[in-house]
């Protein structure tokens, strides 16, 4: 379908300012592929009881923006804000799994509307090297995630204000209609107050590569536009952990390796007896899942082995390393011993952390320089402990960050003890 007009179409938009911006929409212009679906069949004519919508592809959309007696890029972000609200409100309303819904012949036909078919548990973790957009200081990063960009759909993280390497450590879930077309959206945003934030970069992840009941960690690559990627500037990294969890699936296929009389729906949340789809005796309704809230209480020993091509910092192109270890959420911190002139240095110690709630918290390994002057940061990792708890014991190296080279070699051992606490 293509289709270009010309309409007068006004909007009044309010600014946090309580200022009203009357934005005129003109010259629109619009391509996409649809799918009409005729169902479901009948005998009586024209054979169908009605008639599906839905715009499977958008491939084009343009429209000129303008302020009544003003010029719109006078205000700043307020231009890309306006154009993503329009765009989001197409998608969320037209574009498939959602299909609006014409009855031909006289019937209930909700049975054609999109269904939830599970759901997206989600970890945003981190960031890495993110552009800055602030003159003085640094960017203060947020990000907005959505598969439907509707809007009590959406969902925000906290701001990291003054920091290009922000970790958010943030848990969110979403519906999910199909999850054979759909795809998680991701927008970074620096935060800029009063004003219109302004985009850093934006990534999308298809559902379709996530294996139900299997954690998938990923690093998105930000960029300009998903539509468009003209450009190849650096913009960051985002790091998620990822479970796509389908309702109405057999809970032998999936089991909680923190209880195994428990069915694993995430890494986070469990069912108790009645599996999803149930029917209720009494009623004779489907049942909703009951979960319960894993809240996992362990010891994590962590032994810092090694680390191998550490940058140099002195004259004499060695190093004094030591590593601090940090457990985020409790702040809790311990620090190696300095190994003196190398850049390959051995530790082999041990460290044991009692962590309260270690779905929710993290492990933070920084390498230091030990100088009688000071002290660099060699680089450093942060991990969650999601791997070690599934795995209860791991051993492997790890890439330094924010650093030119560098790696760090790590045992981990889990020991759980998980409590359940009705919600």
């Amino acid at each position: 379908m293509q289709w270009d007009g010309n309409p007068n179409i006004v909007l009044d938009i309010k600014t946090k300012l309580g200022v009203s911006l009357p934005v005129q929409v003109k010259d629109i212009a619009f391509t996409g592929l649809f799918r009409l679906m005729f169902k479901p069949l009948v005998d009586e004519f024209p054979c169908f009881g009605a008639v599906c919508y839905s715009l499977r592809k958008k491939k084009n959309l343009d429209f000129k923006l303008r302020i009544i007696g003003g010029d719109i890029s006078s205000i700043p972000g307020v231009s890309f804000a306006i154009e993503e609200t329009l765009r989001d409100a197409i998608e969320g309303s037209i574009m498939w799994p959602v299909r609006q819904i014409v009855p031909i012949i006289a019937g209930d036909y909700s049975d054609l509307e999109a269904k939830p078919v599970g759901t997206l548990e989600l970890k945003l973790v981190q960031a890495k090297e993110l552009t800055n957009k602030d003159i003085i200081g640094k960017s203060d990063p947020y990000a907005v995630l959505f598969i439907r960009p509707l809007k009590e759909r959406m969902k925000t993280s906290k701001t990291i204000n003054n920091q290009l390497n922000p970790i958010w450590n943030e848990h969110f879930d979403f519906i999910v209609e199909d999850a054979s077309t759909q795809h998680l959206t991701i927008r970074v945003f620096d935060d800029e107050g009063v004003q219109a934030s302004e985009l850093i970069g934006c990534a999308q992840f298809a559902l379709k590569d996530l294996e139900p009941g299997k954690v998938k960690d990923v690093w998105l690559k930000l960029v300009k536009d998903l539509d468009i990627q003209r450009d190849n500037k650096n913009r960051g990294q985002v790091h998620l952990e990822l479970l796509y969890y389908p309702f109405g699936t057999d809970k032998n296929l999936y089991t909680n390796p923190f209880d195994p009389d428990y069915t694993l729906t995430s890494v986070e949340k469990a069912l108790q007896t009645a599996p999803y789809g149930s029917e209720d005796s009494d009623s004779g309704k489907p049942s909703s899942p009951q979960k319960r809230d894993v809240i996992v209480r362990g010891v994590l020993s962590v032994t810092v082995i090694g680390a191998e091509e550490l940058p140099s910092v002195d004259f004499m192109g060695k190093a004094d390393p030591y590593v601090v270890l940090v457990m985020k959420k409790s702040e809790t911190k311990v620090k190696t011993r300095v190994v003196h002139d190398t850049l390959n240095p051995v530790w082999n110690q041990t460290f044991d952390f009692l962590v309260e709630d270690a779905l929710h918290d993290l492990l933070i390994l920084e390498v230091w320089d030990h100088d009688t002057f000071g002290k660099d940061k060699l680089g450093r990792f942060l991990m969650t402990l999601t791997r070690v708890i599934l795995e209860g014991e791991i051993q492997d190296s790890f890439p330094l960050e924010a650093t030119k080279s560098g790696r760090i070699y790590v045992h981990l051992k889990w020991a759980a003890q998980p409590i359940f606490r009705d919600t």
